[in-house]
């Protein structure tokens, strides 16, 4: 390598996470700055042959070539893939592994990720009650593990700095710990609060979303060979984990700085959360309190818009830097829309006596129609990626051994986690799963069975979707679990938010251990020890997640004063799928289907002229504005501004911080926040005093 480009390297900065590194959603629609990808060119090979490959058949057809010549070719075209896809195992394994050469899965890894992972899980919570939303933890998780470790090496010069391949096996347990495991708890569970005004038991809980999980993980085994060995998919989150673990340890000055900045924003984000939530004697003697909402006072067509839910500015960072990450089109769809609602609905509603007050304008009405346009749109969006779902299972390729006799192949077999593990892990935890449901549920074994099955499928489908395009439709799927439940199971409101749950959970925890091996193939690393380290992330999560569900939502009530918007949707389709449509007003059934029209068409739009996508309205947008207050919208229109004007201003300073300011401000006060709502929850049940 020449002495510039040792120097480019030096000076590489992080790279700007792809949507799933930062920000994860039911929005499959926001605005995604990708990662500098490596193995692009071998991704471009890959769907170049297989265009040539469909030529080849159509030309072979046209001339007729016998049935025994045919079948030559297709024997000696697959053992040509064969041998092309050995030679490339092993010059990975010549040129890029490095496992053995230092360590990987340690205690003190999987400690700082389990740990980091266990306080990423309370935010994210937080975050899906809050916006319906969760975050990636990887990139997240490795900057905090650098930043810490370096400051640990300062005050105790004895320890040793953690290998690169250990701060990836810490990001595996802290993605699985913070991510992945119980994804959906605070929707699924949530929704099942806010229908039956109950908790589920809270074994209930843990067990499930530890089996959904485990489950997910154990799908993923035979996909990695398939779709990171093989296919070369890019995965791009798993690319710009991977880069950032090698900026910060190839010494760049400007990773360095963008990893303190991310450490001052979660700061600065775990103050403004404090100031914001917390009712501290100490707080109000030195006035370090805001105010959660500035409201809006004027009226217009006889109704106090202060009166309406939310109709003002929440001077909240976690809001404003959600808005930088996600863009001026996102955002600017979410205020109009919102504004809409309430200058245009809002006085008419109340006016007309359709809702009670100006208080239920989204839990009594708006719901309908914002969740349809939703729906529609995830699912619009699922079916036009009917490519994808058709490669899923053309490729699905389960072979669990090379077919080379060279010790190197040898040694690659023995690192891959071996496809019986997955057999031997996944069938009781399936079995487990359908249990549950039959006791708990009153679901049926074999339509728990299916269930499962159902299950194993999407998740196929939503890894392939994460692979190719950094998006893990998990909104889609549970919908189509809700869909076919409701004719399986009609009536059964649990059965089919549960269904939707077990497909969600699995499909999320397949597509993260994904995603971290493919950050652990590009640097070299051994996937058997991340599936270990995904393992115990899982264990942490669980530990963390469900008692933290119970702490901060101890009854409907709680639940409810967030208005969560994720939660209300679940809960809004499972009662128009099981107790049927007459159970919701007239005017709101209008809004359906206005909003099923307008997510299918703005889908469809989206889709057929890309080039036109900024000046169309996002579905995912117009449709969130309507499941959760004004405030929210605002404060994203705020901090989508910010980040325009600053990209204006000062372009290369932009590109360079936005993205770790504004993750490391939802970071912080959403950790502080989950930890206030903890203690008071604690402190109202007389817990603690």
């Amino acid at each position: 390598m020449s002495t510039a480009d040792e120097q480019r390297k030096k000076t590489t900065a992080l790279p700007t996470p792809g949507r799933r590194g930062v920000l994860v959603s039911q929005d499959d629609d926001k605005e995604k700055t990708e990662p500098a990808v490596v193995h692009s060119t071998e991704s471009e090979r890959i769907f170049r042959d297989e265009a040539i490959s469909e030529l080849t058949g159509s030309v072979d057809e046209a001339r007729e070539v016998p049935a025994a010549e045919q079948e030559k070719q297709i024997v000696a075209k697959e053992a040509e893939e064969i041998q092309s896809y050995e030679q490339r195992q092993l010059d990975w394994y010549k040129n890029t592994y490095r496992g053995d050469q230092m360590p990987q899965f340690t205690l003190r890894a999987v400690l700082m990720g389990g740990v980091l992972g266990m306080l990423m899980s309370l935010s994210n919570l937080y975050t899906h009650i809050k916006l319906g939303w969760g975050f990636g933890v990887a990139i997240t998780a490795c900057v905090l593990s650098f930043v810490i470790w370096r400051t640990v090496m300062v005050l105790i010069p004895k320890i040793t700095q953690m290998s690169i391949l250990e701060s990836n096996c810490m990001q595996s347990t802290a993605s699985a710990a913070g991510y992945s495991t119980g994804s959906t708890v605070g929707m699924a569970f949530g929704a099942y609060l806010l229908i039956e005004g109950h908790h589920l038991p809270w074994h209930v809980c843990a067990i499930w979303t530890f089996i959904t999980a485990m489950l997910g993980v154990m799908l993923a085994v035979p996909m990695k060979r398939q779709m990171i060995n093989k296919e070369q998919l890019p995965f791009p989150s798993g690319i710009a984990a991977a880069e950032t673990l090698k900026s910060l340890y190839g010494g760049s000055k400007e990773a360095v700085y963008q990893a303190y900045s991310l450490v001052i924003a979660l700061v600065l984000g775990a103050l403004t959360g404090i100031a914001s939530k917390g009712e501290w004697a100490w707080q109000k003697a030195i006035g370090f309190k805001l105010p959660e909402l500035i409201p809006f006072s004027f009226n217009f067509q006889g109704i106090k818009m202060e009166s309406l839910r939310g109709f003002g500015f929440e001077p909240s960072l976690l809001l404003i830097a959600a808005g930088m990450i996600v863009g001026m089109r996102v955002s600017v769809s979410m205020c109009l829309s919102s504004l809409i609602l309430y200058l245009g609905f809002g006085p008419w509603l109340v006016n007309n006596h359709i809702i009670e007050s100006g208080a239920k304008i989204i839990s009594a009405w708006a719901l309908w129609g914002g969740s349809a346009i939703m729906v529609a749109s995830g699912l619009t969006a699922f079916a036009l990626q009917w490519k994808t779902i058709m490669r899923t299972f053309q490729n699905v390729n389960t072979s669990s051994e090379l077919s080379g006799q060279a010790a190197e192949l040898e040694a690659l077999n023995k690192m891959e986690v071996p496809l019986k593990w997955c057999l031997i892990g996944g069938i009781p935890f399936a079995l487990a799963l359908a249990i549950v449901m039959y006791l708990v549920f009153q679901i049926s074994i074999p339509l728990g069975l299916f269930a499962v099955l159902m299950s194993f499928l999407l998740a196929l489908v939503a890894c392939r979707a994460t692979g190719e395009t950094d998006i893990t439709p998990t909104g889609a799927m549970g919908k189509v679990s809700q869909l076919t439940f409701a004719v399986l199971c009609p009536g059964n409101i649990t059965a089919n938010l549960m269904t939707a749950s077990a497909t969600a959970n699995t499909a999320i925890a397949s597509a993260d251990l994904l995603t971290d091996l493919k950050s652990g193939y590009i640097l070299g690393a051994n996937p058997r020890q991340q599936f270990f380290a995904q393992l115990s992330g899982v264990l942490f999560g669980v530990a963390a997640v469900v008692p933290a569900w119970y702490l901060m939502i101890p009854n409907k009530a709680v639940l409810e004063s967030y208005d969560p918007p994720a939660t209300n949707i679940w809960k809004a389709v499972a009662l128009a799928l099981s107790n049927g449509i007459d159970s919701i007003p007239q005017s709101a059934q209008l809004a359906i289907v206005i909003g099923l029209a307008l997510g299918f068409a703005l889908t469809l739009l989206d889709h057929f002229f890309p080039k036109a996508k900024n000046f169309i309205p996002s579905a995912m947008g117009l449709g969130l504005a309507w499941v959760m207050p004004f405030q929210n919208a605002f404060a994203f229109l705020v901090g989508a501004l910010i980040a325009f004007i600053w990209k204006k201003a000062h372009s290369k300073t932009a590109d360079v911080y936005t993205i770790p300011i504004a993750s490391g401000a939802i970071a912080g006060e959403s950790l502080a926040s989950a930890f206030i709502a903890i203690l008071s929850a604690m402190a109202a049940l007389g817990i603690m005093k």
